[in-house]
């Protein structure tokens, strides 16, 4: 009986050696359970945030999903007591093992697995760990997570091979989430203590090391006396492995926590807009009809261009890493390196917030106050505002979550009108309160939009972008995404076929208010002002007084369909754009970043440049993967644009821009254009140097929200000054390459004109409405 024991005995160990052998054997060669491949594990560290670079070396912010908000740091850049309390902590034989500390493993089996001792501590290094979170997915029960176990000890000898201890390390610290959307030990440094981590004090080092046992029970900003505790178990053993000696250790663990803490977030810091516009619009697939819906068939169109005019648009997807896949931007490392000059964006967003938030806000809500129907003009009727408001309800989250969720019409209208507390938005900060959904919208529809984009006049590189004044609470893009009426901004443009078909800025036309016959109609056209009524003016008067009726003249004596044909060629996409008599008004849709590219063709020749946002995108290598050009086309001929920088520099010394002049004292050599819609909807400013076309859009969510009184609802008002405060500010920085002392490349003597004008081109008034 005792021989039969052993020989079963004996047998069932030989049994369980074979089976476990052939159990790794398996899961070395990916039969059982998941198995990256050799190229995975050589290359493990790709999984990084991309970041976004401006054109002066400054990192913008990163792109992230979820927990991919992570930058890679190197050794060599991380604090030396960061990766000794790591070491101490939790891998204490680091250096000694080849991946799986059998030592450890065999304490944490018998402690915690057959004596039950949960604080005895676990059997994982710090290769197993790093294994985990590359590869292991989110276990399920204790089962699963024991059968992922085996595959992640295999997984940690094979980076062992592959890799050296600091790589693992670095690779560990890069990879781990320390909460607070803070990925990797550097966005952990900059939340925590607004610090690198080469930077970090040994105190600094050992918090951030403690929370790698559990971010969430250990969060210092929230359980300080729990993350003190842990922070000094941290530097107690760092003092048995040698680290420190006990006098540091009695030092670093009396101190108080001292945090400078800030949440990572791709939706603060500099050019937020223009993150997630590239964010998009690199990510872009091939654009597909049925994808979008009825109201974004215009959308369709442009993006469609975009796909087969612009490399940029959809590059993730148009180009394919070594190993087929598309590249994404939220896990390959990648470095993309915009045009956008951060000290020109700074200036942007501040002339944006001063003017807006600082002005015209606090003026918009003195005039609510005497509107039945605020935020909406008091031209409305209280059903066109009843109307207005329920078509926000319908598209709203909440109304799309409560409809999901299988609630009735009358009772998610009914919820709209029921009091909730709620933060709301305020330039003062975000501020705690009581109302209803529904006057939550009205609140938030009150606040006044902007955009505006400066791109460089000769290669259409963007050096500011601001889309908006706060992305967090509107997301909605101003620059590239909207479209609103153009308004006056417009007739430059049909100045400049004007221009092509011979005309000049001298010539002179009836100002007289005309009736044209348009598809069998009457149509009168109306204009703000009769200054010299009934005279002839020249056209260079005409449009620096923004004249309505010497537009409709010209519009009669030119083919509209030749008129859309050149607001095309101008980058204007919009499809819905038709050839009328109106057109030459600017009743179109047309983005703030269409309008810059199409005006830098007055600077640059008559050639347009289309927007440039990226100059390279590099690798996490380091390796450049890709370069960008500018795009140009030939709209106009050189001396028609020649022609129309004489126009539109008599906008501003003597027209509706003068206000450059005489009130913010821009003695630069420039040209402008003001633009007003019907209702004062939408203002607008365009600008002209010889180096930057700017442009700058003001209004409301809504066309039904603005300003009743032309006096504040024109572009003069609403839009140029943000124009003026950043051109100021450009001019006044040395260090940039755009002087006030800049010409435009004319001709000597260039008047634009074919004979000497008979009368005075100018009555020199400064503030004429349009």
């Amino acid at each position: 009986m005792r021989k039969k024991f052993i020989y079963f005995l004996w047998t069932a160990i030989v049994m369980s050696v074979l089976f476990v052998s052939l159990m790794f054997v398996a899961i070395w060669n990916g039969w059982i359970g998941y198995m990256p491949d050799i190229q995975d594990l050589q290359n493990p560290i790709d999984r990084y945030a991309t970041q976004i670079y401006s054109a002066d070396g400054k990192v913008l912010g990163t792109w992230n999903m979820n927990k991919e908000n992570r930058i890679h740091v190197g050794f060599n850049n991380m604090s030396t007591q960061l990766v000794q309390a790591l070491v101490a902590t939790e891998d204490v034989r680091f250096y000694e093992h080849s991946g799986v500390d059998f030592i450890a493993l065999s304490r944490a089996i018998v402690k915690r697995g057959i004596l039950g001792q949960t604080s005895a501590g676990g059997g994982s290094t710090i290769t197993q760990q790093l294994a985990k979170q590359l590869y292991s997915s989110q276990a399920h029960s204790t089962v699963e997570r024991l059968m992922q176990k085996p595959i992640e000890w295999v997984i940690a000898v094979k980076l062992e091979r592959y890799f050296t201890k600091e790589e693992i390390v670095t690779m560990y610290l890069n990879q781990f989430d320390f909460l607070h959307n803070a990925v990797g030990i550097k966005n952990a440094a900059n939340t925590y203590f607004s610090k690198e981590p080469q930077d970090l004090t040994l105190e600094e080092s050992a918090l951030l090391v403690g929370l790698c046992k559990n971010p969430s029970y250990f969060n210092p900003v929230r359980h300080e006396e729990r993350c003190i505790e842990r922070r000094n178990i941290v530097l107690h053993q760092m003092v048995k492995a040698g680290y420190i000696t006990e006098e540091q250790y009695e030092e670093s663990s009396a101190r108080p926590i001292k945090l400078k803490f800030h949440r990572a977030d791709h939706k603060e810091g500099m050019a937020t807009y223009l993150r997630e516009f590239l964010r998009r619009y690199l990510m872009a697939n091939h654009p597909r009809r049925e994808n979008y819906p009825a109201w974004q068939q215009v959308q369709f169109v442009v993006d469609s261009i975009a796909w087969e005019q612009d490399p940029l648009y959809g590059w993730c997807n148009k180009n394919l890493k070594k190993d087929g896949t598309p590249y994404n931007i939220y896990r390959d490392g990648l470095k993309v390196f915009t045009t956008i000059d951060s000290r020109m964006q700074q200036y942007a967003e501040e002339a944006v917030y001063a003017h807006v938030a600082k002005y015209l806000q606090p003026a918009f809500n003195r005039e609510n106050r005497r509107k039945q129907n605020a935020p909406f003009s008091g031209q409305l009727s209280d059903k066109e505002v009843r109307n207005i408001l329920n078509r926000s309800i319908i598209q709203s989250d909440r109304y799309r979550t409560m409809e999901a969720a299988g609630y009735s019409k009358e009772e998610i209208m009914r919820s709209f009108r029921e009091k909730t507390e709620m933060t709301v938005f305020s330039y003062n900060g975000e501020v705690d309160t009581v109302m209803t959904p529904l006057d939550s919208i009205r609140y938030y529809k009150s606040f006044l939009r902007a955009g505006f984009c400066s791109m460089e006049a000769r290669t259409g590189a963007v050096k500011a972008y601001v889309g908006g004044l706060d992305f967090t609470h509107f997301q909605y893009d101003m620059v590239m995404e909207g479209r609103r009426q153009v308004g006056s901004t417009m007739k430059p443009f049909l100045y400049s076929l004007a221009m092509e078909n011979g005309f000049s800025p001298c010539d002179y036309v009836p100002n007289v208010q005309q009736t044209y016959m348009v598809a069998g109609r009457p149509w009168t056209p109306r204009n703000a002002s009769r200054a010299r009524y009934g005279e002839n003016v020249s056209l260079k008067w005409g449009l620096a007084q923004s004249n309505n009726w010497i537009s409709a003249y010209l519009m009669s004596k030119l083919d509209p369909q030749q008129f859309v044909q050149l607001l095309h060629e101008y980058g204007i996409n919009n499809p819905d754009i038709h050839p009328s008599m109106a057109l030459c008004l600017g009743p179109c849709d047309i983005t703030v970043g269409e309008m810059v590219s199409a005006y830098t063709a007055f600077a640059n020749h008559g050639i347009r440049c289309a927007p440039m946002f990226v100059t390279k995108i590099e690798d996490n290598n380091g390796q450049v993967i890709a370069r960008f050009e500018p795009r140009v086309n030939e709209v106009i001929s050189e001396e028609s644009a020649f022609k129309m920088l004489v126009l539109l520099q008599g906008v501003v010394d003597g027209g509706t821009g003068s206000r450059l002049r005489f009130r913010y004292n821009i003695n630069a050599q420039m040209g402008g254009k003001t633009g007003t819609t019907n209702r004062n909807s939408d203002a607008w400013f365009m600008g002209v140097t010889p180096d930057l076309v700017s442009g700058v859009w003001v209004g409301g969510e809504d066309r039904d929200i603005h300003f009743d009184s032309m006096a504040m609802g024109q572009g003069a008002t609403m839009a140029l000054p943000i124009y003026a405060y950043y051109m100021k500010k450009v001019y006044r920085n040395n260090a940039l390459p755009y002087r006030a002392d800049a010409i435009f490349d004319l001709p000597e003597g260039f008047d634009g004109c074919s004979q000497t004008a008979e009368e005075d081109d100018f009555m020199g008034i400064e503030d004429v409405f349009e």
